[in-house]
């Protein structure tokens, strides 16, 4: 089904932005420029939003020309592009972004046609959905796990690949001695927040703009 894998979401979102020869730097610079300096960890604010599985903002400025036997077609304006797969129903998530990230959602989302803000929660609502195109082939890596299962599990494989490479030729009974070791800590240890495993990246506005 469109849109939907499993118990996984996947929202896509194209939001027209804004045009204004007279903005410096321009509207889709500002974007670019604010999507380069957020952090990419637990202080991601998709990593502090509820239910989000992972999460993309792309800067589109055109379609690309591939050659025949396509046909050349141009955007009329340039597009941000938000993906996610989250958690629930689409009204649940994006009350959830409204909620707990209004200030970066606004930071973003003010640069484009239309924008109500987040605290007009209707409002906001209704323009997000307007901009949604469906998710066709939606294929979800992991669909029938919640965020905090998903989070687990990844916990789980990272202690037991270190548990291995750790105890390469050790005898069999401390083997065994550290592996319930192991089993026991992993059952009192508390799930990592979103974002805490996310590797450190560099990140560049790209195109023309840098």
């Amino acid at each position: 089904m469109p849109n939907q894998n499993g118990k996984v979401y996947g929202l896509t979102i194209l939001s027209p932005i804004i045009d204004d020869e007279k903005a410096t730097p321009s509207h889709d610079l500002q974007i670019r420029n604010y999507l380069a300096k957020l952090p990419t960890d637990e202080r991601s604010p998709f990593a502090l939003a509820p239910a989000t599985h992972l999460a993309r903002l792309v800067v589109m400025d055109d379609v690309i020309y591939v050659g025949m036997p396509a046909c050349e077609e141009h955007l009329k304006s340039k597009y941000l592009i938000f993906e996610s797969n989250c958690d629930g129903n689409l009204t649940s998530y994006l009350t959830g972004l409204a909620t707990s990230i209004p200030q970066h959602l606004d930071a973003i989302w003010s640069h484009c046609v239309g924008y109500p803000g987040a605290a007009n929660l209707q409002a906001f609502l209704d323009y997000m959905k307007s901009c949604q195109i469906e998710t066709t082939f939606f294929f979800a890596a992991v669909n029938d796990k919640s965020v905090p299962e998903t989070l687990r599990a990844l916990q789980t494989q990272h202690a037991v690949a270190d548990f291995i490479a750790n105890h390469q030729g050790a005898e069999p009974a401390l083997l065994q001695s550290d592996f319930n070791q192991l089993l026991a800590d992993l059952k009192a240890m508390p799930v990592q927040k979103p974002g805490a495993m996310a590797p450190d990246r560099d990140i560049k506005t790209g195109g023309r703009n840098e």
